[in-house]
């Protein structure tokens, strides 16, 4: 029996752009996927979409993520693109990792060794099959001249944006930029900043204590002067 072809999924209904101006301009391009799984309301946006299991559902997957790209630069909005971009590219290489090894792991768990790639697993064939779809449309998308376009477009906002801010908050969109890297980033710089509090607290203590000392040293010397 025939199967019936599937009925496209509409697309889901978002604000555009998504994300405020100030959101975007602290976006960060990176390298390959980096920040894929940090950058909000991105990654809440796509992440729903982006399946590889079978190569069915690796295919309506793409799919769905190219039509998001194209919506994305139809609105001028880089930074959208450049996450559905990043989003195809993980399908692709998260693909080739299960059809490379048994589990999608690549170190063993007991001694951090590399483990063997294998190719006669279950499933491995058919991760394949994911990542060759993922891939095509991986290489369609990334070569898009109007995705080009908006990228130059977008790093001379960004530039432009940064010159305009004062530098203090210059200093916190290099802080948020920080928490995007991960969670590790966000602990280290917590337990920098409790250090600054306990300084403060400490400063500010000191200069209690050296109040009454203050005022004794000024009632001696109008002692000192009423003589």
């Amino acid at each position: 029996m025939p199967k019936r072809p599937r009925t496209p999924s509409p697309p889901i209904q978002r604000p555009s752009p998504l994300a405020p101006l100030a959101t975007r301009m602290r976006y960060s391009i990176g390298r390959g996927e980096q920040g894929v799984l940090t950058f909000e309301p991105y990654k809440g946006y796509l992440l729903p979409l982006w399946r590889f299991k079978t190569p069915e559902i690796a295919e309506e997957s793409a799919r769905r993520l190219q039509r998001e790209f194209q919506r994305f630069e139809g609105e001028g909005d880089f930074v959208g693109c450049d996450m559905a971009r990043k989003f195809i590219q993980m399908g692709m290489t998260r693909s080739m990792r299960y059809a490379n090894r048994a589990g999608g792991r690549k170190y063993s768990a007991e001694d951090g060794s590399l483990l063997p790639k294998s190719s006669d697993h279950p499933g491995a064939k058919d991760k394949l099959a994911s990542a060759a779809i993922f891939r095509e449309v991986w290489e369609r998308v990334k070569g898009r001249e109007r995705y080009a376009e908006l990228r130059k477009e977008w790093e001379k906002e960004k530039k432009e944006w940064l010159k305009s801010r004062p530098k203090e908050e210059e200093g916190s969109e290099a802080e948020d930029v920080k928490r995007e890297d991960g969670e590790e980033a966000v602990k280290q710089e917590e337990g920098e900043e409790k250090p600054a509090k306990g300084k403060k607290r400490m400063i500010s203590g000191a200069k209690k204590e050296d109040k009454p000392t203050s005022k004794r040293r000024r009632v001696k010397k109008e002692e000192d002067a009423s003589d």
